[in-house]
């Protein structure tokens, strides 16, 4: 393995059915799921009626009235879950070396919930093609660019090394996850604030996938819905959430004696350019990424316990 040792020290969580993580981890333990008829807005009319959507209160979890009316609910996960990582992680962030702290944020749709809800206020709810920017939101612009996510929460722990947004689709999180761990591993930094966050649950997005029918239409059935491998399966189901963990370089989380839940020791990603959602047959691709995923970490297969995953093929939902 070449480069520093990269560990994770801290946890946060934002998910349906549970906020925080011991409260997720009790929920996905337990059996319990969290999809459910859509309530975030009026779904009838749309194919997919179906979602895992998140239960919070953004004041009880902390955040300050005006937290809760400039931020979009995706980063209010990320803030929240950003906090709970922080203070599980022992981490002070007023005594880091801030240039040696960074930020790598996933997100697969970005802040699609205040950003459709300012346009439908600009445009009359679609009738104005003229719109008159007096009556919108002075924080539009956060909305339309993602990296104001990840910005947000470098202001929150005082970070001023990288800080970057990864927007790559369903992958987002855990390419976030990959590079920040690149980054450490290099000696850029020290500690990195790391995960995703999305909240998609809004008409724009459920539209978009209903058209290319990759969600289930099982509506009367929201418990069962999500039934990747089952063979009658018949689509994915809208969730939204985020996780952020605390990286750092093993020497420094040594130093200062934290908790360590686990080490990253390897990682890769892979490209088929092939098809919007399925994969090759051959699997080609996949196997390229695991191969070298191994070879990062300089693990033989057969150290491998458990493989997290799913290969489907072109036309299957």
């Amino acid at each position: 393995m070449n480069g520093r040792r990269v560990v994770i020290t801290g946890l946060g969580v934002v998910a349906p059915g549970g906020v925080g993580t011991k409260a997720f981890w009790g929920a996905i333990t337990a059996g319990r799921t969290a999809t459910r008829p859509i309530t975030a807005f009026d779904a009838t009319g749309f194919r997919s009626q179906i979602a895992a959507e998140v239960d919070l209160d953004p004041a009880q979890e902390g955040l300050s009235h005006r937290e809760i009316r400039r931020l979009d609910r995706a980063a209010q996960f990320a803030l929240i879950a950003t906090r709970e990582s922080v203070g599980d992680s022992g981490l002070e962030p007023g005594r880091l070396d801030a240039s040696r702290v960074g930020v790598s944020l996933g997100t697969a749709v970005g802040c699609t919930c205040r950003l459709e809800s300012e346009y439908l206020v600009l445009s009359d709810a679609g009738r104005e093609w003229i719109v008159d920017h007096a009556y919108t939101s002075p924080h539009l612009y956060d909305y339309y660019m993602p990296g104001s996510m990840a910005a947000e929460l470098a202001w929150d722990v005082n970070a001023q090394g990288p800080v970057t947004a990864v927007s790559a689709g369903c992958t987002s999180g855990l390419d976030a996850l990959g590079h920040a761990a690149d980054l450490i591993r290099e000696g850029t930094a020290d500690v990195m604030v790391a995960g995703g966050t999305d909240a998609p649950i809004s008409p724009i997005t459920v539209a978009c996938f209903d058209a290319i029918k990759a969600t289930s239409p099982s509506n009367d059935d929201a418990e069962h819905a999500l039934r990747p491998f089952d063979r009658t399966r018949n689509g994915f189901v809208l969730g939204e959430g985020a996780a952020v963990l605390i990286l750092e370089a093993e020497e420094h989380a040594r130093a200062r004696g934290a908790r360590i839940y686990a080490e990253i020791t390897g990682f890769a990603s892979r490209s088929n350019a092939y098809h919007m959602t399925g994969l090759k047959p051959d699997g080609a691709e996949l196997a390229a990424a695991i191969t070298a995923a191994l070879s990062e970490s300089e693990l033989p297969a057969s150290a491998i316990d458990y493989v997290k995953g799913e290969k489907k093929k072109v036309g299957e939902k």
